[in-house]
């Protein structure tokens, strides 16, 4: 009858006829992503009685519980230019290659070489007799060749010399001299030394006229020393020489004062 209702029609009437507005805590806000596309979305569900804050990484467009708000973990898209891999191993290589190359090059050219002494041989000599002592005075000069084999500059300082006649000193000097020898270069230095032989034998060999080769032989002893790279050496050399008594550049004459 049209006084009696169905279960199913009491039912249907107490079912609200719009729908139930939605609280703002409610709300499901989307997370946009960070290169403005909208396939990927993370809603922010809220909780009652709770403050809320801007979520950074929606551009502000949702909200998150206040207490999260240091715990966000920053999202990067896939073709961000960050997360391509930069030339990282290519600059290590690259300036380990210049560091190895810079010191094999220093050491290249800093090592040190040797500095050649060459002795050239007699350049002039003269001869002097005193008959009453029976001594030579002999004053030779000497040439020295130095080669410098290093890559950079090469200072001569000084030179020691010795003269020996049958192992017996019969001459000093002590040149204080400064050459500088650019790299790669060679100079001569010439050196006089003044000897005094005293020796009957040989005073005879060199003054007597019936012999024709008056040559006796000197024993030459030398010091070089260099300075290079704030560092000092000191190079010997020796070398052997034949002087003819007689002498092709001076006579043998008389010598009435002693040379110092």
């Amino acid at each position: 009858s049209p006084f009696w209702k169905t279960p199913d029609q009491k039912e249907s009437e107490s079912k609200p006829i719009l729908p139930r507005q939605l609280d703002a805590e409610d709300e499901i806000p989307n997370y946009a992503s960070i290169n403005d596309s909208a396939t990927s979305c993370v809603p922010c569900v809220g909780i009652a009685r709770r403050s809320y804050v801007n979520c950074p990484t929606c551009q502000g467009t949702g909200r998150i519980p206040g207490e999260q708000e240091k715990q966000l973990v920053a999202l990067i898209p896939y073709g961000d230019q960050r997360l391509k891999p930069r030339r990282t191993k290519l600059y290590v290589c690259l300036a380990v290659t210049i560091c190895l190359l810079t010191t094999s090059l220093g050491i290249f050219f800093l090592f040190p070489r040797s500095i050649t002494v060459l002795p050239a041989g007699l350049k002039a000599s003269s001869i002097g007799f005193n008959a009453t002592t029976t001594s030579i005075y002999l004053n030779m000069t000497n040439v020295l060749n130095i080669t410098n084999n290093n890559f950079y500059l090469v200072t001569v300082v000084q030179l020691d010399i010795e003269v020996l006649h049958q192992s017996l000193v019969v001459g000093k000097t002590t040149m204080k001299t400064l050459l500088n020898m650019s790299p790669l270069q060679s100079g001569q230095i010439y050196y006089m030394v003044a000897s005094r032989i005293l020796d009957d034998n040989t005073y005879n060999i060199c003054t007597w006229t019936k012999v024709k080769v008056h040559n006796i032989l000197l024993h030459i002893q030398g010091t070089l020393t260099c300075t290079y790279l704030c560092h000092s050496e000191q190079l010997t050399f020796e070398d052997y020489q034949y002087v003819d008594c007689q002498g092709n550049a001076t006579l043998p004459r008389p010598l009435y004062h002693c040379l110092p």
